[in-house]
């Protein structure tokens, strides 16, 4: 028989119930809550900037779990899934059209649009949250769908009527873009 003291040293003292752990190493999970008018993105920028003005040494790992490891995986396949939408429409509306070109002018009014948005979110004070995300994407969708009703009206104002392509799609912008004022015909009541 060998004595617990010619290896270790015993001490009587308070220690924790459990002792949690990520993996085979010891783990501590730090909660917090967001400040009023403060995006979860803010937050994460701030924690790492903590982390690195405390100069934690280099056995400490630190991640992020629960909605802030989701928010910073989705902002990371973010863009390879926007540009994966944006050619799975261009070959949709390619099949459609039945054309390179028209796909293309389809797609030349995006850009704008998101730049609009984000215009916007910078005049307003916004953060780019997931939901202003949605919201960019509703506009593109919305963007898009004008541009498509005004490509088949050109297309179809070239058949029918012989337009050349410029006085086609100028008529196209006209009729999308008609003014939302009342119009008195001759003889007849007020429409609109």
């Amino acid at each position: 028989m060998i004595p617990l003291t010619t290896f270790a040293t015993v001490q009587i003292g308070s220690a924790p119930l459990s002792i949690v752990h990520e993996g085979q190493f010891p783990a501590v999970t730090l909660s917090f809550n967001l400040a009023s008018g403060k995006s979860l993105g803010e937050a994460v920028d701030a924690i790492n900037r903590a982390a690195k003005e405390i100069g934690l040494p280099d056995t400490v790992a630190t991640s992020f779990s629960g909605s802030a490891a989701e928010f910073r995986s989705s902002l990371t396949s973010e863009p390879f899934l926007i540009l994966a939408a944006i050619v799975v429409i261009y070959i949709v509306l390619g099949v459609l059209y039945e054309s390179y070109i028209h796909p293309l002018t389809i797609l030349s009014s995006l850009p704008s649009a998101g730049a609009g948005a984000l215009l916007a979110m910078i005049v307003c004070h916004d953060n780019l949250s997931m939901i202003s995300l949605i919201g960019i994407i509703l506009l593109i969708g919305i963007v898009k769908k004008n541009a498509i009703m005004m490509i088949d009206f050109a297309l179809e104002a070239e058949r029918v009527e012989k337009l050349s392509p410029e006085k086609s799609i100028y008529q196209a912008c006209l009729l999308r873009f008609r003014r939302l004022v009342w119009n008195k015909p001759r003889g007849a009541g007020h429409r609109l």
